[in-house]
């Protein structure tokens, strides 16, 4: 790594080039998997990771599990702001170990690592969803001193029987939102409501290394379609490849959102809080120090989100692995979980040129009325949702305890998950029904080795 970075720092000084246009031909999967044992797999530093970027990737660490404080706070070193709504205190509290977070257990639980997204009808003036006036974008249940909170909500469930060839049945179930302790009356008939289950954040620095011109290839083959979102920091619109319905073009600007509309943290990409103008209290307790967070804490934070290593996988040498990874491919499903994906260019010369496994192809596809949220988000539609990574996914329970998958965390099983695919996905679906039980557990085990 020291000689590929010393060739690109002459190259540099010769040629006016920067190390990040410089991409290595495509490299094997050392240095950027770590190993998938321990509760701690999702939250490893790729092990090629230069020792100067330790120090940042330290810090981006420490912000990602900081819980922030009130301000002013003479102790909190930076690290205040708190605010005034809020969703959670820290990242971690909602991507706990790095992984995904759980949905409510029902009406008398409430959302931890899970948030209701809201909209109105129609989009704002690039694209995005449009919020509602009084709630804005999403309902936050908490508050600093002064302050309500904007309301609580949980999820009821709702489930039928399924029968599987063979006469194994399955238990799927369906969230239902329910409201209480709106601070400011009902929000209308005609709002929009997603919920979203936080998703994993480890590998997305790989993801973000992946060219543009490679997504836009796949869309040309397999029926996804890129999302155009908006890029703050370019002022125009770009490739969306991040979050659940690919609406973020980058992790900086994915982090800088998060940090705003789940803990109340200003930075200079969305310096103003997310009070609207019904909310008076929120408004009048805006913490006047803007931006909250400073562009090097944002930097770090970022280096830390790209630099997080993937599991390897485990078994893969196991017949019934292996005959599982055949029906993946032959049931359709790698139509849309992309197998392999080759990394261009990026600013950390650590991702560039990798040949990775990620599952996905970053684009979005129809799932049909069963997972749609109706809730446009950009070019994505209420039935589309951005192809989820699988890289890693067979550690989710053993790391966390128990796992949910989707977006809404419904599924409590991988089988589940792939029950609940409609659209594009109903063809592969209805074939992983009627397999033979015992040819399911080969494709379930093949998906737990990734």
């Amino acid at each position: 790594m020291r000689r590929r970075l010393l060739i690109a720092a002459c190259a540099a000084a010769l040629f006016g080039v920067t190390p990040a246009a410089l991409a290595p031909t495509a490299l094997a999967d050392d240095g950027i998997l770590v190993s998938a044992q321990g509760r701690d797999a999702y939250s490893r530093p790729l092990p090629s990771l230069e020792t100067g970027r330790g120090e940042a990737f330290r810090h981006g660490r420490s912000l990602f599990r900081q819980a922030w404080l009130l301000a002013p706070s003479a102790e909190s070193a930076g690290l205040d702001g708190l605010g005034p709504l809020f969703n959670r205190l820290s990242c971690i509290a909602c991507h706990v170990k790095n992984g995904r977070g759980e949905p409510p257990d029902g009406a008398g639980d409430v959302m931890r690592s899970t948030l209701l997204r809201l909209g109105l009808p129609g989009a704002g003036p690039h694209g995005e969803p449009a919020p509602h006036p009084v709630y804005g974008d999403q309902l936050n249940p908490d508050g600093i001193p002064g302050v309500p909170g904007e309301g609580k909500a949980t999820l009821v469930w709702h489930e039928r029987e399924e029968t599987l060839a063979g006469g194994e049945t399955v238990r799927l179930r369906r969230p239902e939102v329910l409201l209480r302790d709106l601070a400011y009356g009902p929000l209308g008939a005609d709002v929009l409501t997603s919920v979203r289950l936080a998703p994993p954040v480890f590998g997305l620095g790989l993801l973000e290394a992946v060219p543009e011109s490679a997504i836009l290839a796949l869309a040309a083959g397999n029926g996804g379609r890129p999302n155009m979102v908006w890029d703050v920091t370019k002022g125009a619109s770009a490739l969306g490849r991040f979050g659940l319905k690919a609406n973020q073009p980058s992790l900086r600007q994915q982090n800088a959102g998060a940090l705003a509309g789940d803990i109340g943290i200003t930075s200079t990409l969305f310096p103003d809080e997310a009070c609207t103008a019904a909310q008076t209290a929120c408004r009048a307790a805006a913490n006047p120090r803007r931006p909250e967070l400073t562009d090097a804490q944002l930097d770090a934070l970022t280096l830390y989100v790209q630099a997080l290593a993937v599991p390897e996988r485990r078994n893969a040498d196991d017949p019934v692995v292996r005959a599982g990874g055949r029906l993946f491919a032959d049931l359709g499903c790698a139509s849309c979980h992309a197998p392999t994906l080759t990394t261009g260019p990026h600013a950390l010369p650590e991702l560039a040129g990798r040949t990775i496994h990620p599952y996905t192809d970053l684009l979005l596809h129809d799932l049909g009325d069963g997972l749609a949220d109706g809730r446009p988000d950009f070019l994505a539609t209420g039935r589309e949702w951005r192809t989820p990574p699988l890289w890693g996914i067979g550690l989710a329970e053993p790391i966390a305890g128990r796992a949910f998958y989707l977006h809404d965390g419904r599924a409590r099983t991988l089988g589940e998950a792939i029950l609940w695919h409609g659209g594009q996905a109903q063809p592969a679906r209805d074939a992983f029904r009627d397999l033979p039980p015992e040819r399911r557990a080969e494709l379930l085990a093949f998906i737990r080795s990734l």
